[in-house]
């Protein structure tokens, strides 16, 4: 079952790809048009496929700073818990760690 957090994490890095796609492709473009003209309208498209990365950056950035907001936040609330919880925590972990010794086992 998708939690809120994870379908806005989700969501955020498929904006992400979506504006490093489209920025991307804008400097292509760009890069290609300037590599046919020449004078002024080179150093234009030139520019402006700079301009294009830098937004591309930008998107990556600031999609990055709020991932690691929330993953500040999922530890922050799995402290919480564990903390609120010790005996159900032992518990899940000891669950895991067979689950997992189980599943490497048969490797």
């Amino acid at each position: 079952m998708a939690t809120r957090k994870t379908i806005a994490t989700q969501s955020a890095g498929d904006a992400l790809i979506e504006d490093l796609k489209t920025s991307l492709d804008q400097a292509e473009k760009l890069l290609r048009e300037a590599a046919e003209a020449t004078g002024d309208k080179a150093a234009d498209l030139r520019e402006r496929a700079l301009k294009a990365v830098d937004r591309g950056r930008e998107a990556l950035s600031e999609t990055q700073e709020n991932l690691l907001q929330q993953g500040r936040k999922v530890v922050h609330d799995t402290d919480e818990y564990v903390q609120a919880n010790p005996w159900k925590a032992v518990g899940i972990a000891g669950v895991a760690g067979l689950l997992l010794g189980a599943l490497l086992s048969r490797r």
